[in-house]
Order: C-alpha cells, then sequence, then structure tokens
C-alpha cells in the first residue's frame, strides 16, 4: 500500500472576461434633476458641477479585480478627455465618480462633473462600450460655477422662461412686442453648440468666452446666424418687424449653415438671448431708450439745423436711436480684478469692430456706471449709448461762411428708461440705475469725467442756461389717419408782450434716426404775454399717409421746433417724436384647446385711412404649434373692416402663448396675445 500523501490542488476559477451589456444614461431623473426635461431632443442634457446617474448592466457581478473605465470625451481638434475608474481612484480633472450599488450583475453609477467642465457635446465610452452622447451645459444652480445665480426666481426667468417680451418706441411711448425666445425646442441647443466649434477645449470652460463667441457668431458679417438690414427693402428675405421669435431663425440656421435674412437689433438681441439661455448662461433682452450713436467718441450727440428747423445731414454725424436693444448675461470675471461680476452687456447687432470682428461685449454693467472704460470688452462704446449731452446747433450763414450757434443743450436726454421684463411678472422692469448714476449726481458727474479723462464742463462750449425762454412739446404720438397736431409750451420768466416766431420741421423716420423724407415746415408768428402760453401746430394727415409704405420699416415722426424772440433775437429749440397709435385690432381666441384638434382665431381689422392697406398678412405663433403659421390676404380698401378666422393645430399640451399678428405694408406691429391652455 502506498503511504505517501497526496497534496490536493488550489481550485482556480477563471472568471470570464467582463463585458458590458448596456449603459443607462438615466435620462428622465436626470433631465428632471439639472431643469433639463423641456429641451426638445433625444440626446440627454446635463449640467455641469451637479451629479448624475448611470446604471451599468454587465455579463457578470462586478469583481474587486475588475476594472470599470469611464471615458468622458469632448471635441475633436484633439478631443479632451475625462477617464475615471469607480473601482479604483475616484476622481480626476474635477470629476468625480462612485458605486452607488451593486445588484447582481447591474452597477449603478453616480458621476459628478467638474463645476469649471468644458461645456458641449461628449462622448461616454464605458470600457470599450460606446454608451451615446450627452449635452454639459453651464449650471446657474452650482454655487461653484461662474454662472451661479443665487436666485430662484431669476433662474426661472433668465434661464427657463422661453417667452417674454422685447421693448421698443420711444421714452415716452414704450411699447412691449411679445418674443417666443424657445431656447427648448428643437435644434436651438444644438444651434448654440454649434456656433462655438471653432473655440479651444479650454475656452469652452468659460461663460467670457462663451458669450462672447456667441454673440460674435449671431451675426452673418461673422460667418453667423442672422443678416442685418436697415434699408427698408426685405423682398429677398423676411422683414424684421414679422419675427416674434427665435426659434425658426436658429432652426433655419442649423439646417442650411446660411444667414437668415433678415434682421434688426431687438431681433439680434432675441436670437442672443435665447443662444445663451440655451447654453445655461443667464441672460436678457434690454433696451436703451433714447441710444446715442456717437461717431466721434466724445461723449457728445452734436445736431445741426437751418433756420427752419431742417436737420443739415452733411454736418450730423452722430445719431440717437430711438431704441437700441442688446441682450446681457450673468457671470463672474475671472478675467478682470474683483468687482466686475454679475450682468455684462453684449451686443451681436454689428455695429463696432472689437478686435477685429463685429460684436460688443461681454462689458460689466459695474464698469459702465462707473465709467471705467477701459475694462474689457468694449465698455466705452456701451458708455457712449447711455451717458452723454444732445447738443442742438443752429446753422446760420455769416459773411460767406458758416456759424454755428449753440441753441440747445439736454444733459439727461440719452440713455433713458433702460428695460428689461421684471422677474417673473409680465411687466416691464427700469433698470436705468443699474447702468447709471441718477442724472445730475456727484456720482455721475464722477463717472462721466473718469471715462472722458477731463472734467464734465472742461472744453464744452458755453451752457445756453440763461435762455428766458423753454419749450417742449406735449403729445407723444398721434392716431393712425389723423392729422398732427402739435401742442407746444412756451415758458418765460417775464410777462410782458413780446413776439415769437415759431418753425417746426417734421420728418419721417426709422427707429434709427434714418430720415426717410421730410413731411413739411410748419411756421408760425404769435404774441405772447403770460409767463406760460400754449401754441398748436397742425399738419394734414395727407402729408404722411402717402408715405407710409415708402419703406417696409415702422415709421415714427420725428420733429425739431426753433422758437425765436424777435425782441431780444433769443433763439431756443427742442425736439420730439411722434409714434401712430393703431386702430384696434379685434382677436377672440378660446380659453382651452387639445393637442392634434383645429383651434379656432377670429380676426377683425378696420382700415381708418383713406388709403388702400396692402400686403396684409395674418399670422400666428406659438410653442403649442409646429411652427409659425401665415396667411397673405391682399389688399384692404380706406374705411373697410376685414374679417378672417385662422386655424391651427396644437401639438404640445400645457400653458403656451399665442401671438396674433396683423401686418400691411403700410400699418406694422399690431398684435394681440393670449395664454391658451392645451390638453391632450
Amino acid at each position: 500500500m502506498d503511504t505517501r500523501t497526496v497534496r490536493s490542488q488550489p481550485c482556480v476559477f477563471l472568471l470570464t472576461v467582463l463585458k458590458i451589456f448596456s449603459v443607462n444614461m438615466e435620462k428622465k431623473e436626470n433631465a428632471d434633476a439639472h431643469h433639463t426635461s423641456a429641451f426638445q431632443t433625444d440626446k440627454i442634457v446635463l449640467r455641469r458641477g451637479q451629479m448624475f446617474h448611470m446604471k451599468v448592466t454587465l455579463n457578470r457581478s462586478l469583481q474587486p479585480q475588475d476594472e470599470l473605465k469611464l471615458i468622458f470625451a469632448t471635441g475633436d481638434k484633439p478631443p479632451t478627455f475625462v477617464e475615471l475608474d469607480p473601482t479604483a481612484s475616484f476622481r480626476s480633472q474635477g470629476w468625480q465618480v462612485k458605486v452607488a450599488k451593486r445588484s447582481g450583475e447591474e452597477v449603478s453609477l453616480t458621476v459628478i462633473s467638474a463645476a469649471d467642465a468644458v461645456v458641449g457635446q461628449y462622448r461616454v465610452h464605458v470600457n470599450e462600450y460606446d454608451a451615446g452622447t450627452f449635452f454639459l451645459l453651464f449650471n446657474p444652480w452650482c454655487a461653484d460655477d461662474t454662472v451661479y445665480m443665487p436666485s430662484e426666481e431669476d433662474r426661472a426667468e433668465y434661464i427657463l422662461n422661453d417667452t417674454g417680451y422685447i421693448y421698443m418706441g420711444f421714452a415716452k411711448q414704450i411699447k412691449e412686442k411679445p418674443w417666443t425666445f424657445g431656447q427648448f425646442e428643437k435644434n436651438v441647443l444644438n444651434c448654440s453648440m454649434s456656433l462655438l466649434a471653432q473655440l479651444e477645449p479650454h475656452e469652452r470652460q468659460s461663460p467670457v468666452f462663451v458669450s462672447r463667441t456667441i454673440c460674435t457668431m449671431m451675426c452673418s458679417v461673422n460667418n453667423g446666424v442672422l443678416m442685418g438690414n436697415w434699408s427698408g427693402d426685405y423682398r429677398s428675405g423676411t422683414a424684421p418687424y414679422v419675427w416674434t421669435s427665435s426659434v425658426p431663425i436658429l432652426q433655419q440656421h442649423y439646417a442650411t449653415k446660411l444667414p437668415v435674412c433678415f434682421g434688426q437689433c431687438w431681433v439680434f438681441s432675441g436670437i442672443l438671448t435665447t443662444a445663451l439661455r440655451a447654453v445655461g448662461i443667464p441672460a436678457r433682452s434690454v433696451t436703451n431708450f433714447e441710444s446715442a450713436h456717437d461717431t466721434g467718441k466724445n461723449l457728445t450727440v452734436d445736431i445741426y439745423l437751418d433756420d427752419s428747423g431742417k436737420t443739415i445731414t452733411d454736418l450730423t454725424k452722430d445719431s440717437i436711436w430711438n431704441f437700441h436693444v442688446w441682450t446681457d448675461a450673468w457671470m463672474k470675471r475671472q478675467d478682470l480684478p474683483q468687482g466686475y461680476d454679475g450682468w455684462q452687456v453684449l451686443d451681436a447687432t454689428p455695429q463696432e469692430i472689437s478686435e477685429g470682428r463685429f460684436r460688443t461685449g461681454p462689458s460689466p454693467l459695474s464698469a459702465i456706471r462707473q465709467g471705467e472704460v477701459q475694462i474689457q470688452y468694449d465698455t466705452k462704446f456701451v458708455f457712449t449709448e447711455v451717458n452723454g449731452d444732445k447738443f442742438i446747433w443752429l446753422v446760420k450763414p455769416n459773411q460767406g461762411k458758416e456759424k454755428n450757434i449753440l441753441i440747445a443743450v439736454e444733459t439727461a436726454s440719452i440713455g433713458k428708461n433702460i428695460s428689461t421684463k421684471m422677474v417673473g411678472e409680465n411687466k416691464r422692469e427700469d433698470i436705468t440705475l443699474q447702468y447709471k448714476f441718477p442724472e445730475g449726481s456727484p456720482e455721475e458727474r464722477k463717472a462721466m469725467e473718469k471715462a472722458s479723462g477731463k472734467r464734465p464742463d472742461e472744453e464744452k462750449p458755453n451752457h445756453p442756461s440763461s435762455h428766458s425762454l423753454k419749450i417742449y412739446v406735449l403729445q407723444n404720438s398721434v392716431e393712425l389717419g389723423y392729422p398732427v397736431t402739435l401742442t407746444l409750451v412756451l415758458k418765460r420768466k417775464t410777462d410782458t408782450l413780446q413776439n415769437i416766431n415759431i418753425s417746426c420741421s417734421l420728418d419721417l423716420q426709422t427707429y434709427t434716426g434714418s430720415n426717410k423724407t421730410n413731411l413739411g415746415i410748419i411756421q408760425k408768428a404769435v404774441q405772447v404775454q403770460s409767463q406760460e402760453s400754449q401754441v398748436v401746430l397742425n399738419l394734414d394727415a395727407d402729408s404722411y399717409i402717402y408715405k407710409l409704405g415708402m419703406v417696409d420699416d415702422e415709421m415714427v415722426i420725428k420733429g425739431f421746433i426753433i422758437a425765436e424772440v424777435i425782441e431780444t433775437g433769443e433763439k431756443v429749440a427742442t425736439d420730439m417724436t411722434l409714434s401712430f397709435l393703431y386702430p384696434a385690432f379685434s382677436v377672440e381666441m378660446p380659453d382651452t384647446g387639445k393637442v392634434s384638434w383645429p383651434l379656432t382665431i377670429n380676426c377683425s381689422f378696420k382700415n381708418t385711412l383713406p388709403i388702400p392697406l396692402t400686403e396684409i398678412r395674418f399670422s400666428v405663433e406659438s410653442l403649442a404649434l409646429s411652427h409659425m403659421q401665415s396667411w397673405e390676404q391682399g389688399t384692404l380698401p380706406p374705411g373697410k373692416f376685414i374679417h378672417f378666422q385662422m386655424k391651427c393645430t396644437p401639438v404640445r399640451m400645457g400653458p403656451r402663448k399665442f401671438i396674433v399678428k396683423f401686418t400691411s405694408r403700410q400699418v406694422k406691429e399690431v398684435h394681440s396675445e393670449k395664454i391658451v391652455l392645451i390638453t391632450n
């Protein structure tokens, strides 16, 4: 018998190779937590600096010796990688991963991206398994993100609200234009991200670089989204006043990669606000009334008139726009010294070349307010838009030469009623004091001195403050089709009898101050005795009615008035703007509607003009609809009503704003709006 000891051999269990069967990116759970569930995209949309969940299904249970590698890659020149291994190291480049739960072959992971992660589209691999792509956005909910916004109400407005208002008109007659931002609509995020293609990955970490680039790429001059046009001829595209939404513009550009025709300042602001909100940067559209476009950069706007009050265009190089719209974006300015965080001006309207391309900003409101015009970017340009003095000069022939006589100085006429939509309410908020100190205050004078590099009164002509006569006009508007009636108030320091000659020149203008035609000159001689008198000036309606369709823009009447006291030779001047009040636009639509069921809208409009309205069009736009719908209706004779029924079919549930518009060649910007609850 063999008594040798038999030694037992150790058992070796060969594990099968770890394979990934599937990766679930938990779209609904993550989107709800990241406030991105409204995005109309198949891709997952996440915000940086915030936890998200992944569920990995394996071919067997995970063992301690297994490697489970997560790779997040963004960009393609070359791509930037973040590599994480929950079984080994938990952190990399500010990103973290942990195994939250193991259940047989399923492993639940929690990942937190870095609060300063590169923003953009990422591709995910788990080991060799391609888990698809997701978008990573800036995160105003994350305290460590440079776009962090502490107030939930502010985040709801400046990130999540997809409708709002853009303010137009002029300082004494402000109108609200309903605007659909639509940052969550199909391909809007794709378009916004595609505009960042030329940025290096490290530049896509910064809201400063990202916002400046998106601003740049809004304009076709920079091979971007929208072509500006102020000519009045828009036959080869869409007239700027027709747009009520950013969505079709961004969708069309994304589909064609060609500029969309046409836009003006409010359209540039609308699409810029949309794109910034889409990528996660809080943004608001802002209107500056009486916006100076000071070609001399000397903080004065000089207007030269002849004896009748007509503007001498050869001499008047500066202009004042009735309004100008740009966008404010919220961010920390880590590229600047302390004190410049918060709202920053970005302006996509092609006006000013900045570092070789048409763009403006980001420029900190705090720097604009203090007159610190050297602070990046383009702060001097914005400062001159909201500050400055208006000088009105009378040009008189004098011994074969021309003599300029200063007849009016207005120190508080530039940068009025700066406006944006109020947080949480459909009202206008005046934010002028965020941009400048109160007019005439010591702080305002100091800011002007700092910006100009000299004392406020240095090198300025003598202020004609000793005038014993002051004039102003009471009216701000004229009802379309009716005569122009101006009530001119004359205020004097004396009650002695005086003879005063008045000359008033009226022009038809666009909002940028571009004269399209002179409507006439009204001259009147009056005798005044009391210290305050009123003089009425009239202009027949025929003077403007037949000229309304000469350009395809909304027009205003601009007037300059010169008054001369015969006994003393004293001359004073003022200017005024009149907007047109349009006839009532009657719109009836239901309070509720259903998805896939036609919604009926009844409209009626009366032509109060003695001329036909041509190129009539009705339109309706809403995020409940798949696209804006419009109907051409030809010509409406004088004095006649048009009754029109529109039918549109909602495709999306929820309380949705419907914007209904009536436009014609002669009458523009007539609209009505209503919230309709759409159910299944």
